[in-house]
């Protein structure tokens, strides 16, 4: 059955990892992988995390199966953290939620009740995206097709050529929209932009998917859920995907969940009986641990705080490094503008190199990042920043 099964080659982020670990350079970067990470290069445990572990440590009884939804109090934080507490669409009874294996889980258990529902439904991805949303989606059966986002010449996010592909979308089809900090450009859509797109979704009946992984590491919590809660309020139909892993640091714990919005409250009992079918048809039931540590911090008034006020610093230190890294740049006398860095969001942005630049960078400098040019941010820090400023300009 097995013998002629060839080896595939490795993931090229996790390769990249693995060359970095081999690498003996003191000087050596990594840019890679997009995890955050700390002035001192490390990915840490955040203090509200740490604190709720120990105590659910303390009070679990069992280790029993949890519903198959995932716990009521983890459904509500996150109806409340994605869409708002006072959201007309939670109070009209309008959601299903439901628990998932992380973020990857969220979008791969979305997809397949989609093409459950309604099999090969055509589903409109940004060029760039995160590269996992290619077999991710595709391989549950629904159709891709690409919209242009980035325009690499400019540095920017190319908004006409965008709405201009999706103007063919149609009811039916689905878009699948970043709701913050794109992966792997930066470039957010405005709230001007946000109100155009809903306006499209609305006039040519599409409904929006809005993966929202990174949710505040851009603007703040309430500022990167504009788009997805303005979508709730304005469209019959909206399903978000949200992730754990980067706001609350809870990467190896796979915490995330798909909510569901529908046109009334009986549409949304179906819906959610449904989702949690399909989940069960792929994994049973979900994992707890996570969940509950979430639902523990948001649960207990200081510990949200604590949770917030380390979320805040992370998101200032990701916006100051971009400042810095811009900053470090012209004041060596790089001619290359790379001022658009600085007013993009979250963990990544493309550097703009070409594929040759890049290989140099890594070969010769040990700065380790993707052929796209795609950075981490945060994988900058206050002792390698002027060593990667200057690799930069040597290479150029």
């Amino acid at each position: 059955m097995f013998d002629a099964i060839e080896a595939r080659p490795p993931d090229p982020i996790l390769g990249l990892s693995a060359a970095f670990k081999k690498d003996t350079n003191p000087s050596k970067i990594d840019l890679g992988v997009g995890v955050y990470k700390d002035e001192a290069g490390n990915c840490p445990v955040m203090k509200a995390v740490k604190t709720a572990e120990r105590r659910k440590c303390d009070e679990e009884d069992s280790k029993a199966y949890i519903a198959q939804a995932g716990p009521e109090s983890f459904i509500k934080h996150t109806l409340d953290l994605v869409l708002g507490n006072a959201h007309p669409v939670i109070r009209d009874g309008r959601t299903s939620c439901v628990l998932a294996p992380g973020g990857s889980g969220s979008l791969r258990l979305a997809a397949e009740f989609i093409n459950s529902a309604a099999p090969g439904s055509k589903i409109f991805v940004s060029n760039p995206s995160w590269p996992n949303h290619v077999p991710l989606l595709s391989s549950s059966g629904l159709t891709l097709e690409e919209y242009p986002y980035y325009d690499y010449a400019k540095h920017s996010l190319d908004f006409d050529a965008m709405m201009g592909s999706l103007k063919t979308a149609k009811k039916g089809d689905l878009v699948l929209l970043h709701g913050c900090c794109h992966n792997p450009c930066g470039a957010d859509l405005s709230a001007a932009q946000w109100e155009e797109v809903t306006e499209l979704a609305l006039k040519n009946g599409f409904t929006p998917f809005i993966d929202m992984a990174y949710q505040g590491l851009g603007d703040g919590l309430d500022e990167d859920a504009y788009g997805a809660r303005l979508m709730a309020e304005k469209l019959p139909e909206l399903i978000i995907a949200n992730s754990y892993s980067k706001n609350f640091g809870l990467y190896r714990d796979r915490v995330g969940a798909v909510t569901i919005i529908t046109s009334n409250s009986e549409v949304a009992k179906a819906v959610g009986s449904q989702v949690v079918a399909t989940a069960r048809q792929i994994y049973s039931v979900p994992p707890a641990h996570g969940a509950y540590l979430v639902a523990m911090i948001l649960d207990d008034a200081e510990l949200t705080k604590e949770w917030n006020d380390e979320l805040t610093e992370m998101r200032d230190r990701i916006n100051g490094l971009r400042r810095d890294l811009v900053s470090k740049l012209k004041a060596i006398g790089v001619s290359q503008d790379f001022s658009y860095i600085q007013n993009e969001k979250g963990l990544f942005s493309f550097l703009g190199l070409p594929k040759d630049k890049v290989e140099k960078l890594v070969k010769e400098y040990s700065i380790y990042l993707v052929g796209s040019s795609r950075i981490n941010v945060a994988g900058i820090n206050k002792k390698n920043i002027d060593y990667l400023a200057d690799s930069i300009s040597k290479v150029l």
